[in-house]
């Protein structure tokens, strides 16, 4: 039995210190499925006293046993997958085919790659004559979004614990369902008392309370800039590490030579993907003048391939955005999309087609976008692709970084140096070329306002590690 109305603190469940609740709510329905506990400032300073408290003895654990219970999390996760992937669609709406391959598989692979990366990282090294070593940063509170509500949590739960570190987590109070069982999973696989911790709540409560609190030494936070901005000023006064994965408006460069049948599939099917529910979503995708008619009518061929239904049957490929609030903004986009002569290519305001309930949108496709347009500029998050022109790859480069957001960017082009020297010049954190397989290794995070600091491989980890340098020590010889 899941628990719902309790947290997970110093290794048992407790009931809250509170009565609130709050809803979680079928988006595909709009109708409630769960009442989950919402704690207080109060849950949290027992939350990060229980960390507290595990701190030396996890910190002091050999790096062999933190490795071996990451996996052993790994199997655990993996033998209740089918009960996470039923939580994150109900809870957010996601497709089932893409709460199996992406939204859950994802996660077995993150914590399996951080402790790839413990097992292979020198946490003491020589430097000359100075012995250098990491070691872990303390507290982490980790306040994570509901999009890919357990991909999240992974990507900085696994580096945390193989760094050394224990953990109060606020899962979003939109998806937190996945989140409880996650908990139960990390208990069935052993994780010390007090290691892992879980409050939810609110972000102006639970949230503001970790990244406020004296005893959390470290916040990662995931979630759009405005918030990012407010946890950041919260943290000040205790001079802890801020780490912030945020907003997105990622610009998609085809190319005048681009293999269309690649570009155009892939640059759909990443704007649609998740409902459009992405922070690396291709939103912005920019396109040689003299080929505007001929990509156009394939954007349109492609369009219609989305199939739009209940996220629990397995030939859905879109299903609602996450929540009420979501709908209500998205509209709000196309509407000024609209008002501002951005020319409509597909989709709209209002329920799609035969749907008369629940937060689904119309995937829309508008054209005749300039960058200084509302939609080509703010994060939508949304199942909407903007479509602009240029004339020239300077001038494409110069769309694209025109932007307060670095998190990603996309180029296609048969001729990979051209392609290479143009996604050399795109400022952002994450590029991809010509659609290549994922590594999920390889560092994630942004430039400009999409953030700051790394998630995944080495740079996750590092991030979750102070560096101490011992001058001296033993003339710089290898410890014994």
């Amino acid at each position: 039995m899941t628990h719902w109305g309790e947290f997970y603190i110093g290794g048992v469940w407790v009931a809250p210190l509170s009565d609130t609740t709050g809803p979680v709510v079928n988006p595909a329905t709009g109708e409630e499925i769960a009442r989950v506990a919402w704690g207080t400032a109060a849950d949290v300073d027992r939350a990060v006293a229980a960390a507290r408290a595990a701190f030396p003895a996890w910190a002091a654990t050999p790096v062999a046993e933190r490795v071996a219970l990451l996996r052993r999390i790994a199997d655990v996760f993996k033998a209740r997958k089918a009960e996470l992937e039923q939580a994150v669609t109900a809870e957010m709406g996601s497709p089932a085919d893409l709460s199996d391959w992406m939204q859950t598989d994802s996660s077995v692979i993150y914590f399996n790659q951080a402790a790839d990366t413990a097992e292979g990282f020198a946490f003491e090294q020589p430097h000359g004559t100075t012995r250098l070593r990491y070691e872990p940063i303390g507290v982490a509170g980790l306040i994570t979004p509901w999009n890919w509500p357990l991909n999240q949590i992974v990507t900085k739960l696994g580096p945390a614990l193989a760094a050394g570190c224990t953990v109060v987590l606020k899962p979003s109070e939109i998806s937190p369902l996945s989140a409880l069982i996650l908990a139960e999973v990390l208990a069935e696989a052993g994780v010390p008392a007090g290691v892992f911790n879980l409050v939810n709540g609110s972000g102006p409560e639970v949230g503001a309370a970790i990244a406020a609190h004296p005893g959390v030494d470290m916040v990662s936070f995931t979630g759009s800039t405005r918030a990012g901005v407010e946890i950041a000023r919260t943290a000040a006064p205790t001079v802890k590490r801020v780490h912030q994965e945020l907003g997105g408006k990622s610009a998609n460069i085809v190319l005048p030579d681009a293999d269309l049948d690649l570009a155009l599939v892939d640059g759909v099917g990443r704007i649609f993907i998740n409902s459009g529910q992405s922070c690396i979503a291709p939103s912005r995708m920019l396109i040689p003048r003299e080929r505007q008619e001929e990509i156009e009518a394939r954007l349109l061929a492609e369009v219609a391939k989305v199939r739009i239904g209940d996220p629990t049957d397995r030939t859905t490929t879109m299903g609602p955005v996450a929540n009420a609030a979501q709908w209500d903004r998205v509209q709000g986009f196309i509407a000024r999309g609209i008002e501002e002569g951005a020319r409509l290519l597909c989709g709209g305001p209002g329920l799609p087609e035969g749907v008369n309930r629940g937060f689904y949108v119309r995937p829309t496709i508008f054209a005749d976008v300039t960058n200084d347009m509302t939609i080509a500029r703010q994060e939508i998050f949304g199942p909407v692709l903007s479509v602009l022109t240029y004339d020239s790859l300077d001038e494409a480069v110069q769309i694209a970084n025109d932007s307060d957001y670095g998190l990603a960017g996309y180029v296609y082009g048969r001729d990979l140096d051209r392609a290479e020297a143009v996604a050399r010049r795109i400022r952002a954190g994450r590029i991809f070329i010509n659609n290549p397989p994922f590594d999920f290794s390889a560092p994630f995070g942004g430039y400009k306002q999409s953030g700051n600091g790394r998630e995944l491989g080495v740079f996750g980890l590092t991030d979750f590690l102070e560096v101490k340098a011992m001058l001296g020590h033993r003339n710089g010889e290898e410890s014994q």
